[in-house]
Formats: structure tokens, sequence, C-alpha cells
């Protein structure tokens, strides 16, 4: 009877074990569709524009890389300038940005009292949240006839150094690289603090509250304990921040001043990858368009090549960490 009656316990168990076996199975597959799909639809894109952009890329090759002409009238296009911009803009939204982030996180996290943190970092998400071209709209409305009162300043003063001083010299248009690269930072600003804040409430407490106890200040304390935790995410966040810088359009487009001069002052116009694109390609046909369409594939490979120097700095850190 006890033989009898344990069988068709044995097959029920083995019918679950089956059906677990099986559904565990299609999960995988369906993980595995989804990690693919991901993967195809960013290959996708590139081959996508690398193909629009053919006529150019094959035509030009490397003189399209390097050659700084953009005249539609005569079909001669050159990625120089749009990339130049791109790349100058970014890096002064980045190097405004970040120490400002590390400061408004290092504040809400470790300095303010508690009834103020959480209007403070409401704020701070609430700015993410804000679309590109209201930013645009206050650069173009607000901030260009600022910056077109100060730039002769910034030209009496920093214009006159031997070394930089090229690089603040110019007319008082208020458009310019500067602009940019300074909306840009306001634009980014919310993207890294949000990260930095978030990274920084999951260092232990314990650590903290041991350092402080040893006589450390508040800048020891996040200097040798919450940066050394935080390192790899810290970095993330602010490559976070330049991908968003990298690929921005609106904003960009309204304060650049859309000039394909390349200059060594930060107050002259110039123009990005994304701008060009958005300037131009509603009116563009022929070598024009592909011309433009190849301007978004390089844009593509230089964001991929940023994300993938974010990754190997993050997988060097952790390297040095498992040391």
């Amino acid at each position: 009877m006890q033989a009898t009656s344990a069988e068709p316990l044995a097959r029920d168990t083995e019918h679950r074990s089956r059906a677990d076996a099986r559904h565990d199975f299609i999960f995988r597959i369906l993980l595995r569709c989804c990690a693919l799909l991901v993967l195809a639809t960013l290959l996708g894109a590139a081959l996508s524009t690398l193909w629009g952009g053919r006529e150019v890329l094959f035509k030009d090759g490397l003189h399209f890389l390097f050659s700084a002409d953009w005249n539609p009238v005569e079909d001669q296009y050159g990625a120089l300038a749009p990339i130049v911009g791109t790349l100058v803009t970014s890096l002064i939204a980045l190097v405004l940005a970040v120490p400002v982030s590390f400061g408004i996180a290092l504040f809400l996290t470790e300095i303010a009292p508690g009834w103020m943190r959480g209007p403070v970092a409401t704020a701070i998400e609430l700015l993410a949240g804000i679309p590109s071209i209201i930013y645009g709209m206050w650069g173009l409305f607000v901030f260009v006839p600022f910056m077109a009162g100060i730039e002769p300043w910034l030209n009496d003063t920093l214009g006159n150094i031997p070394v930089i001083g090229a690089v603040f010299q110019g007319p008082p248009l208020g458009l310019g690289l500067l602009t940019a690269g300074i909306v840009l930072a306001v634009m980014i600003l919310p993207f890294i603090s949000s990260v930095m804040r978030e990274v920084f409430q999951t260092v232990p407490a314990r650590l903290k509250e041991s350092s402080y106890a040893l006589g450390s200040t508040t800048w020891e304390v996040v200097w040798d304990i919450v940066l050394p935790y935080t390192r790899s995410a810290v970095i993330g966040g602010i490559f976070l921040g330049l991908g968003r810088a990298l690929g921005e359009t609106m904003a960009v487009t309204f304060v650049l001043g859309n000039s394909y001069n390349i200059t060594a002052s930060l107050l002259m116009p110039g123009t990005s990858i994304s701008s060009s694109i958005a300037n131009e390609f509603n009116e563009a046909v022929g070598l024009h368009r592909s011309a433009l369409i190849a301007l978004g594939f390089l844009l593509f490979v230089v964001t991929f090549i940023v994300l993938l120097i974010a990754r190997l700095m993050l997988r060097q850190l952790a390297r040095k960490e498992g040391r």
C-alpha cells in the first residue's frame, strides 16, 4: 500500500519538476531575446546611419572627417567643425557641471539639515525633467543677452593673457561655444548630482561615524571614505551626463550660433553634430542629405567611444579595488 501510494506522488513530483524546467527554459529564452533585441536595435541604428551616409563616407573617406569645408551649394562637406563643436561644448559642460554637482551632492548628504534635503533634492529632480527646448529658449532670451554683457569684460581681462588670451577674444555676440557649454552644464547638472547623491547615501554610516570619531573633518571623511567607496558609480554618473551633453540638440541649436568656422575663441559662434542635423535635414537632398546622415553616424561612434572608455575605466577601477 505504501509503495502504491508513493508512485502517484513520485509521478506528480516528476511532472512538476519537468514543468518547472520547461518554464525556466522559456523564461531564459525570453530574457535572451530581450537582450538580443537591444543589441539588434543598436546594431540596426548604426548600420542604417552608415548606409545612409555611404555616399559621403565612401566618396570622401578621411577627407570628410578632417575637412572644415561645408558648402551645400558646391556639394563640399566636412565634419571637422561639427565634431570640434560637439566635443568643446561637452567638455565645457563637464568641467562646469562636475564640481557643482559634487558640491550639491555633498551638501545634501553630509551638511544640509533634514528639513532642507527633501525640497532641494526634489527641485534637482524637477530640473532633470524640464524639456531641452525650454532650456534653449531660456538660453536664447535670457542667458545670451547676459553673456553679451559680460563678454567685453572677458575680452578685456582674460583676452590679454598671453597663453589663453585667444580663447576669450571675440565680439560680444552672446552666442557661441562658451554659452552653449554653460547651458549644457545647467542641463546635465541635475543628472550628475542626482547620481552622486544616491551613491553617497549608500556609504555605510558606521564607516563615516568611525572616521568622525577619530577626529576627521567633513572633507577628510568625504575624500578618504565616501569617494573611494563610491568612485566607480560617481564616474559612471559623470559619463552619463557627458553622454547627454554629446547628443543634445535643441538647447545647443538655440545658443550655439550655427557657424562652420573653426576658431580658437570660445566666444565665437560654432556648430555641433546634432544642431547641424536639426537645422539642415528638412531641406537636404542628395549628397547633402547623405552628409547629414553621416554626421549622425559619427555622433553614434563618438558616443559609443565615450561609453566604452567609461566601461574600461570602471573595469580598471574594479580590478584595483579587488587587489
